[in-house]
């Protein structure tokens, strides 16, 4: 089974859950929180993702660092330790951010950049997704410093990549492939 479609399922079950509980504002800024964190946190990126640590490990940071959050998240996060799975709770967290948005009947687009965005060019990019796809969206930014340039626009299971990190490497493809 592929990662995204584990992580969409862990997502739905999450979501479920919140619905049944009455809980989808905590799990929303749970959700945002853990994508917030993970995203500006790279040791703590690094430590979910090490073989070298260990479960319960794992299983401690996470408890401690989401200490404030809803009982669903502390389960979640349970879950995932126990299926060894950890590694997918960003992602998790992103796919019940995206099924949220859309069972409310408005999306969410991540869009990642080299530098913070200007109020006139994230105003440009929502207008153009809502042309584009004819539906209302919140844009969520990230800075990735790693992308050197342009931006890479999520909105659900679409990705349109305009990075310069990346047409440099389409363009080292094509050269080494030339040769």
């Amino acid at each position: 089974m592929s990662e995204s479609r584990a992580a969409i399922r862990y997502a739905k079950a999450t979501l479920d859950q919140a619905i049944d509980n009455k809980a989808l504002e905590a799990m929303e800024a749970d959700m945002r929180s853990i994508v917030d964190t993970i995203s500006e946190s790279k040791e703590l990126s690094d430590a979910l993702s090490s073989p070298i640590v260990n479960s319960a490990d794992k299983k401690n940071i996470l408890l401690a660092v989401f200490k404030d959050t809803n009982a669903i998240t502390k389960g979640l996060i349970g879950v995932l330790v126990d299926n060894k799975r950890i590694s997918l709770l960003n992602e998790v967290a992103l796919k019940y951010l995206i099924i949220n948005e859309d069972l409310k009947g408005q999306g969410v687009a991540f869009v990642t950049t080299a530098v913070p965005l200007t109020a006139d060019l994230e105003k440009k990019i929502l207008d153009k997704v809502i042309e584009l796809t004819g539906k209302k969206v919140v844009l969520k930014s990230t800075i990735d410093e790693k992308i050197l340039g342009g931006f890479v626009l999520r909105l659900g299971d679409l990705q349109y990549d305009a990075s310069i990190a990346s047409k440099l490497g389409n363009l080292k493809r094509e050269f080494t492939n030339s040769l």
